[in-house]
């Protein structure tokens, strides 16, 4: 069978369910993840977007362009309380980029990746085993095997 996950924004106008394993779990390092969480990092758990099921209520949607590359990067958030549930990367648009914290059971997922590296708070510590990048991690890079 089948794996099953749900999440929800915070106040819960929006739900989701996924099936499967994660293709990719990332942390991201990323300023543009430190000002839109407010926090040091994000952690992405990439799914292909046929195995996402949208409950309750549309997210509403905003674009930011990359300074690097120039790709977008579609935040999908509640429009009431602003989590952001998921993000669509313009080079990847078939999949989608779940944030972790809105998974029912967060804890159920590891990182297989830091990406950014470079723009990582100063006092964020990687475990010495941790896989990371300086900054996107290359094409093709694969998750080490769990």
């Amino acid at each position: 069978m089948s794996e099953i996950r749900e999440g929800s924004c915070l106040c819960g106008a929006i739900r989701y369910r996924v099936r499967g394993k994660p293709q990719r779990v990332t942390a991201c390092h990323c300023t543009f993840c430190q000002r839109r969480t407010g926090g040091a990092l994000s952690i992405h758990v990439w799914f292909d977007e046929k195995d996402i099921t949208l409950l309750g209520n549309e997210p509403a949607t905003y674009e930011q362009r990359s300074d690097e590359s120039n790709y977008y990067l579609r935040l999908h958030f509640c429009s009431r309380c602003a989590t952001t549930v998921m993000l669509t990367l313009e080079n990847r648009p078939n999949f989608r980029l779940i944030t972790g914290g809105t998974l029912d059971n967060p804890k159920g997922v590891e990182v297989d990746f830091h990406v950014w590296r470079r723009s990582a708070q100063p006092w964020v510590h990687l475990p010495s085993d941790a896989t990371a990048f300086e900054g996107a991690s290359p094409a093709g890079a694969t998750p080490q095997a769990r």
